[in-house]
């Protein structure tokens, strides 16, 4: 469900703009419709109110837990079914975090992620992210949403900027609690920063060299890492919030002392935050993770010249979480692959 076409539907059942904003409001934070001090009948019109419980179990199934992973660091990753059956991840963050997913599939296909070796399925809805943030709800509370699940949210735009409009009004999440990641796209550049909601940004990088990125990124936009840090450090100008630049460290690829130079000729003096974060290891991907103590060693290196550096864990290593896992592991399950002893 599109949510301009659930405001739309909450017109036509005689809501107001109050109307439609409470129920916006309580579906998103995962209340009940008759919660409050005002009575509906003396609230709302009672075609609204008559339409309210079909409704609700409408939003309800449209992101419904299909499966829970905790894991020792605090997270658990979700396996979250949608309407249409197929599945997407959420993963509920230390620090009443959550990781929402914003396609079924992706078209980047980052060459160490196992979300990106099937290929986009299709788009998810604008309904269908917050009903991800109304679902992890239930479960604990959510202060933060970050777009890093599965799929590129630059490619789904106008379903994500709806569902940021909503989050950081009924939502109740701060606007720079609401982190958008994206490999780099110029029209995410361009459009978030006219929105009502202006969200911080997470980009992507992962190294310093054009030729490599493509080689990571093989269907990113092909713009070059020095011209992506100047489009970001005027959206981090204009919003107030400083990029989150995101780095999966693979060992023997991206760990290397020209990286490190690579990094402090781009970031000095930039309005940033570099995140290094190790690598999750997929099965079946060739990739590996530098030891901790090579990450943090590159983190130390990296502070010592004057780049701002968080050194963190990819959430739930130990569920084996890395993103696209729990749908692919899920997917074998319904349909093994049938090996021929002929």
């Amino acid at each position: 469900m599109r949510l301009d076409t659930l405001r739309a539907r909450l017109r036509a059942l005689g809501a107001n703009a109050k109307h439609e904003a409470r129920v916006l409001r309580l579906w998103s934070q995962a209340m009940p419709q008759d919660s409050g001090r005002r009575a509906l009948d003396s609230f709302m019109p009672a075609t609204l109110r008559q339409a309210l419980p079909a409704l609700s179990a409408e939003l309800a199934a449209l992101a419904s837990l299909q499966s829970q992973h905790p894991a020792e660091d605090g997270s658990s990753r979700l396996l979250v079914q949608l309407q249409d059956g197929q599945t997407v991840e959420s993963v509920l963050l230390p620090r009443d975090g959550l990781c929402v997913s914003s396609q079924v599939g992706c078209a980047v296909g980052c060459v160490f992620c196992m979300t990106g070796k099937e290929g986009l399925i299709r788009q998810v809805t604008g309904g269908e992210i917050v009903a991800q943030v109304a679902l992890a709800r239930t479960l604990r509370p959510v202060k933060k949403v970050v777009f890093m699940g599965m799929g590129e949210p630059s490619h789904n735009l106008d379903n994500v900027m709806q569902a940021i409009e909503l989050l950081g009004t009924q939502g109740n999440i701060g606007h720079k609690n609401l982190v958008f990641s994206t490999v780099g796209d110029e029209r995410a550049f361009d459009l978030l920063p006219q929105g009502p909601v202006q969200p911080a940004m997470a980009l992507s990088l992962h190294t310093t060299r054009a030729e490599l990125r493509i080689q990571l990124l093989p269907k990113a936009p092909r713009i070059s890492p020095q011209d992506l840090v100047e489009m970001a450090e005027v959206y981090a100008r204009t919003t107030g919030y400083p990029i989150q630049y995101q780095w999966t460290l693979l060992e023997g690829i991206n760990d290397t002392e020209e990286e490190i130079d690579g990094i402090v000729r781009l970031l000095h003096g930039k309005y940033a935050l570099m995140n290094m974060i190790p690598y999750n290891a997929v099965d079946d991907l060739p990739f590996k993770r530098p030891s901790w103590e090579r990450a943090a060693q590159i983190a130390r290196q990296l502070h010592q010249r004057g780049i701002l550096t968080k050194l963190r864990q990819s959430a739930g290593q130990d569920v084996e979480g890395g993103c696209g896992q729990l749908r692919a592991r899920a997917l074998a399950t319904r349909f093994p692959v049938k090996v021929s002893h002929a």
